[in-house]
């Protein structure tokens, strides 16, 4: 298995535990969390079973019933109510042999349909016979973050405190991906891993469908561009399978996706107009618990001023290139590598990908080992809010310095010209003076192939490159 090594030394770990251990998997669609389930049990389970989307109570329980039956449960009766369902559960689990025993429920929220009484029987089931024994294992998955975090980690009522083990599914790293891409034999070098990283991230199944003896243009052009192209409808699968009710979700997320620079929560309320601040709140933290969006706290404080960017690699793909599209030109990506949209999107997309590296920029300066916090600043000249300035990534440390990190995507090595060179000093004396800091500021370049040393880039004092990302 490509990585996910602190995920199954945690799942062993609760498996040869003395008591029983409630454990809650949780994360995007096709991010891999049933497969790491299947790969560290090996379809070992005393019972296993998945929700079906979009079925009403009595699906539901017809489809449980027939799982318990197949697995060792013959005499099963049918069954009226989540309460029986569990009862039904704990009969089965009682008659099997001694050793822990594992129980996965698979994409759990799907069997939380409207007034079906299942929350209560699921708590009931843990709290008055599971976690009573010592030899019970509940593995409990889904890709409705947001239902996950509500309902059970966040749950003020009889599941409060009782999960032993939070594991959230994050992407694969771009060191992961070059071990997966290596695994296929797709024959690709960093760069083409980069391109491919930058359309739809670290997510495994997207990753699946790279298909070997084609580069990743042609690749591009199969999953989303061809008339049969499987990624070309993924946006609002993805979100549908999210939220029960995405409407407000997808309006938000749209706003993101209509603007480069990142918003507070009363950008987001400005730009909606009638939605209540209430509601953006609600959304703008379920976008963020399922990964769509990243808040970054304004440099020196907690949580005013909070900025949320768009962070969904596959996101903002979409919105570049797929949104409203009606061509079925399966050869769309070939043709446009060099177009000016391409280039932009190339520039925005290595943005996110260094946010979601940020582990690997801290090692690549040698400060891993010192307490660093990661802010967003963004600061308006006096008396002018249209005319102001943002800095993505700015890293401040314990040993009194500040990384001011500039990202920037290039084919080649990196050459400041000379108003890019005014403007990023222009943009640090601002954060300065705004921030009214007395810590040392370093200018940091984060890029592609390193920077090229003439007058305009001799302000540098750090170059990270994408090799180091990669580590």
């Amino acid at each position: 298995m490509i990585g996910r090594e602190n995920e199954i030394k945690e799942l062993r770990r609760r498996y040869a535990s003395e008591e029983s251990e409630f454990v809650a998997i949780y994360g995007r669609r096709r991010i891999g969390k049933t497969f790491l389930v299947n790969e560290v049990f090996n379809g070992n389970f005393a019972f296993h079973h998945s929700g079906m989307e979009k079925a009403d109570k009595r699906t539901q329980l017809e489809s449980f019933r027939e799982a318990l039956r197949r697995q060792g449960l013959s005499k099963c009766k049918v069954l009226r109510s989540w309460i029986q369902a569990f009862s039904a559960l704990s009969d089965l689990l009682e008659a099997k042999e001694g050793g822990k025993k594992v129980v996965f429920l698979d994409e759990l929220p799907w069997f939380d349909t409207p007034k079906s009484g299942f929350l209560p029987a699921f708590e009931q089931f843990w709290n008055s016979w599971a976690c009573l024994r010592k030899d019970i294992l509940l593995v409990i998955c889904g890709s409705a973050t947001s239902w996950i975090v509500k309902k059970v980690l966040r749950n003020r009522g009889g599941l409060h405190n009782r999960v032993t083990q939070q594991l959230p599914i994050r992407p694969f790293t771009l060191a992961e991906c070059e071990q997966y891409a290596a695994y296929k034999h797709l024959g690709f070098d960093r760069q083409q891993i980069l391109e491919c990283y930058m359309a739809f991230g670290g997510v495994a199944y997207y990753w699946s469908l790279l298909e070997e003896g084609k580069s990743a243009a042609q690749n591009f052009d199969s999953m989303f561009f061809g008339e049969c192209a499987e990624l070309r409808m993924e946006f609002e699968n993805v979100f549908r399978s999210l939220f029960k009710n995405p409407t407000r979700h997808f309006s938000i997320i749209n706003l993101f996706g209509e603007r480069k620079a990142g918003m507070t929560r009363e950008d987001v309320v400005k730009g909606l107009g009638e939605v209540s601040s209430g509601d953006v709140s609600s959304c703008l933290e379920e976008l963020t618990d399922c990964g769509f969006l990243r808040r970054y706290c304004a440099f020196g404080t907690a949580k005013k001023g909070a900025v949320y960017q768009l962070i969904d690699n596959y996101t903002l793909f979409h919105f570049q290139f797929l949104r409203g599209r009606t061509g079925n030109d399966g050869r769309f990506w070939s043709f446009s590598l060099n177009q000016p949209r391409v280039n932009s999107w190339r520039g925005l997309a290595f943005e996110r990908v260094c946010l979601q590296h940020i582990d690997q920029i801290k090692r690549s300066l040698g400060i891993s080992g010192i307490l660093a916090d990661v802010y967003s600043w963004r600061g308006f000249a006096k008396g002018n809010r249209e005319r102001g300035a943002q800095i993505d990534m700015v890293i401040d440390r314990g040993d009194r310095m500040i990384n001011a990190c500039e990202m920037k995507y290039a084919p080649d090595v990196y050459s400041f010209s000379q108003d890019e060179k005014v403007k990023l000093l222009r943009r640090i004396e601002q954060f300065r003076t705004a921030t009214k800091t007395r810590k040392g500021i370093l200018p940091t370049l984060v890029t592609t192939y390193g920077l090229k040393r003439n007058a305009n880039g001799a302000m540098i004092t750090n170059v990270v490159t994408l090799e180091d990302l990669f580590r």
